[in-house]
């Protein structure tokens, strides 16, 4: 569903307005965070992948890293054959064993997407919007009049499915896409700062959190 110029625009102010005041507020616990990371991962503190953005093209998504470092370069190394399988169609796995002690704690409490804020305030994502997948999932999963869909708007760091489905709804079912997908129907606003709140509500009780 195509928005108004409006909607982006106070969609895009928000986004910037809420992405630097929080950074700015967390920045000391931000920088205790990534040196205990540092320390617990044995390498670089955070984790980038390549995402689709708006408009199709391809960005770096930003994450405090929660795996070994060659968790997805020698998956075989650390997965069974059934979680292989499982991360080839989800990109997740349940009970991941390339998770660190640390990366548990960071990624119970979501505090492995912080580094996002900069992905926003940048213009990469915004606060509310499909999730930020990679383009394997966009293809194998999607229609492409559904990947035209998903790509006219920013993902964001808040979705559809993650507040309302997240770990425990998967594209196998069709599930996940069509959370996705129903944002676009539903954007609004209120709907996005809905969200949010909803999204602090299942952070706050680790609902749907591995």
């Amino acid at each position: 569903m195509h928005k108004s110029w409006f909607y982006r625009f106070l969609k895009r102010l928000f986004d910037i307005v809420s992405s630097l005041s929080l950074f700015v507020a967390i920045s000391p616990f931000f920088f205790v965070i990534l040196i205990i990371n540092a320390f617990a991962t044995k390498g670089a503190p955070f984790y980038s992948e390549e995402r689709v953005k708006l408009g199709g093209k391809a960005f770096k998504l930003i994450k405090f890293r929660s795996m070994y470092g060659d968790a997805n370069t020698n998956p075989r190394k650390y997965l069974n054959d059934e979680q292989y399988n499982q991360w080839l169609t989800e990109k997740k796995v349940t009970n991941d064993p390339r998770i660190t002690k640390f990366g548990h704690f960071i990624r119970k409490t979501s505090i492995d997407e912080l580094p996002q804020l900069i992905n926003i305030f940048i213009g990469d994502m915004s606060v509310v919007g499909p999730r930020p997948i990679v383009l394997k999932e966009l293809e194998d999963n999607y229609t492409l009049e559904e990947q035209a869909t998903l790509v006219s708007a920013r993902p964001g760091l808040v979705s559809n499915w993650g507040v309302n489905g997240r770990n425990e709804v998967r594209y196998e079912s069709g599930e996940r896409q069509k959370l996705e997908l129903e944002y676009f129907e539903t954007r609004s606003l209120w709907y996005d700062l809905k969200l949010i709140f909803k999204a602090i509500g299942a952070v706050l009780t680790k609902k749907g959190a591995q």
